[in-house]
């Protein structure tokens, strides 16, 4: 099978990326089967989005799917879990400041994602255009981060802390994608 990309540490880059969102997701679906999912369903709802970037980055990786749809597809499933998991069913959060930041950074983030994915002509992004969107999604799983661990830790602390670095892997992998495009 021909792979799109040729340079050794770009592949190693996006096979590492993907396979870690894997073991993410997969962490994230055995939290679902343990909380059961009267407790964890809107986890099972993020993870679909999820899974679905992981096999859009697979097939794009494979030439199997087109730049075009793998822009707006991805686009859509990563600005999903942005609008659903921190803007309209954000975490309560124990210090307001926290909460407020990150909601801000969420809401910036999906106004970058659909302002450098949305329009036609991406592929004349630069890549530091690119990297904003990952930057943003790091800043908002740190704070996340930082705010698990000001609450007291449970049972729940573990999945929460993998489930908040699933989408910036993610989003890395999206990222390490259009760049390579941009360089062609």
């Amino acid at each position: 099978m021909r792979t799109r990309f040729k340079k050794n540490a770009k592949i190693f880059d996006i096979v590492i990326t993907a396979v870690a969102g894997m073991v993410s997701v997969g962490v994230m679906l055995y939290g679902v089967g343990h909380f059961g999912l009267r407790e964890a369903w809107p986890e099972l709802v993020l993870n679909l989005f999820y899974v679905a970037c992981l096999v859009m980055i697979w097939l794009y990786f494979f030439n199997r799917i087109d730049t075009d749809r793998f822009n707006y597809w991805c686009s859509i499933s990563v600005g999903m879990t942005v609008l659903l998991r921190d803007i309209l069913f954000a975490p309560p959060l124990a210090f307001y400041a926290l909460h407020l930041a990150c909601l801000t950074l969420s809401v910036l983030l999906l106004c970058t994602l659909t302002y450098f994915y949305a329009r036609k002509n991406w592929k004349s992004y630069t890549k530091r255009n690119l990297w904003v969107i990952c930057v943003i999604d790091i800043l908002i799983a740190v704070l996340y981060n930082c705010a698990i661990y000001l609450e007291p830790i449970d049972e729940y602390t573990n999945y929460m802390l993998t489930e908040i670095w699933i989408r910036p892997t993610i989003t890395y992998g999206l990222v390490a994608c259009f760049v390579t495009e941009v360089e062609k």
